[in-house]
């Protein structure tokens, strides 16, 4: 697995408990998956179908710098399904890992459509 942008946590991302809200992580996740999905695979229009086995480990703290692996499982005609893990850069310590997110290509109808270039997930 590959790291790729980063993040610092900042007052504004916690939840009442003063830790990382969730929601703000997945949201950071998606957005960095997708963009991830559409460089590999060439598309322009990929949007999220499922997310799958999301795990929390340990919660983010302010000031934390957290970084995103991403790692591409499977390709198929139309669809992309990434592996994720978020990571404290400083520590390795893992903050949540997600088992696969699925994003599919869509024309400008938007009906599926095949991606613009293929890959081996394996190479």
């Amino acid at each position: 697995m590959k790291y790729y942008s980063r993040r610092v946590i900042k007052p504004e991302d916690l939840n009442p408990g003063q830790s990382l809200f969730g929601g703000r992580l997945l949201s950071w996740l998606d957005e960095e998956a997708g963009i991830f999905a559409a460089c590999q695979m060439g598309s322009e229009r990929l949007v999220t179908r499922q997310i799958r086995e999301v795990t929390f480990h340990r919660p983010g703290q302010q000031g934390e710098v957290i970084e995103f692996g991403l790692a591409l499982t499977h390709a198929s005609r139309t669809t992309v399904t990434i592996r994720c893990e978020v990571r404290n850069k400083q520590s390795l310590a893992i903050l949540v890992t997600v088992d696969a997110m699925v994003f599919v290509n869509l024309d400008k109808k938007g009906r599926p459509a095949p991606h613009r270039q293929t890959l081996n997930p394996r190479s």
